[in-house]
């Protein structure tokens, strides 16, 4: 597994980086926020973190300039859906404490903003993507979350609020209001004390079918 990369840039363009280590020449997909990032070509002593996607066709190689965009782009490909080109263009299009962010407050809109991602489909990542910052040690710090099995505070006297958020969000996912207001009875006693864990409860009772 080749995870990390140093030499001499040869070309730099928005989504690609061409790299000569030692005489070979490495070409890495990369966010246009990496490349913007990066000296001019024939800079030496460059250093780039890598990702390795070998397929039956191609091996393709991905660099980025932080471990928190490496770690995102992780994760992103573990959602269903979401292929290596998408995982760029959501780096393209955010920092990894701005992605932190449109997570948190579950900005369905700023996803969309994402070329090649809808409105369903941006609901559907801010889930996936809901619990990544509190579980990951690279990703963590962004957003100051505590660790993971903390003692988790009650849900705040606001929740109703929290509540309407959360319907919403199920409404733009295709659900009925029937479907979302049965799916988050009982949420409060679960402990979804947050956007992101009612959404979360609600989608595994609606999976369930309980």
């Amino acid at each position: 597994m080749i995870v990390q990369l140093t030499g001499t840039l040869v070309e730099v363009l928005p989504t690609t980086v061409v790299m000569d280590v030692g005489g070979v020449g490495y070409e890495l997909g990369v966010p246009t926020t990496t490349a913007a990032a990066l000296p001019g070509a024939g800079e030496a002593g460059v250093t780039l973190l890598t990702r390795l996607i070998v397929r039956e066709d191609a091996m393709e190689l991905y660099g980025f300039a932080t471990r928190e965009e490496r770690a995102l782009f992780d994760q992103l490909r573990g959602i269903a859906g979401v292929g290596p080109k998408l995982a760029l263009s959501v780096l393209s299009t955010f920092t990894p404490a701005q992605l932190a962010t449109v997570v948190s407050t579950q900005d369905a809109g700023r996803m969309a903003q994402v070329p090649g991602v809808g409105r369903k489909k941006a609901s559907r990542l801010l889930v996936e993507l809901s619990d990544v910052f509190s579980k990951n040690a690279e990703l963590r710090h962004l957003v100051g979350l505590q660790e993971p099995g903390a003692v988790q505070a009650p849900l705040p006297a606001g929740a109703g609020s929290l509540v309407a958020e959360a319907t919403d969000a199920l409404l733009s996912m295709g659900f009925t209001s029937q479907e979302a207001e049965l799916a988050l009875d009982g949420a409060e006693d679960a402990g979804a004390n947050t956007i992101e864990k009612l959404v979360a409860y609600a989608l595994r009772r609606l999976g369930s079918g309980s």
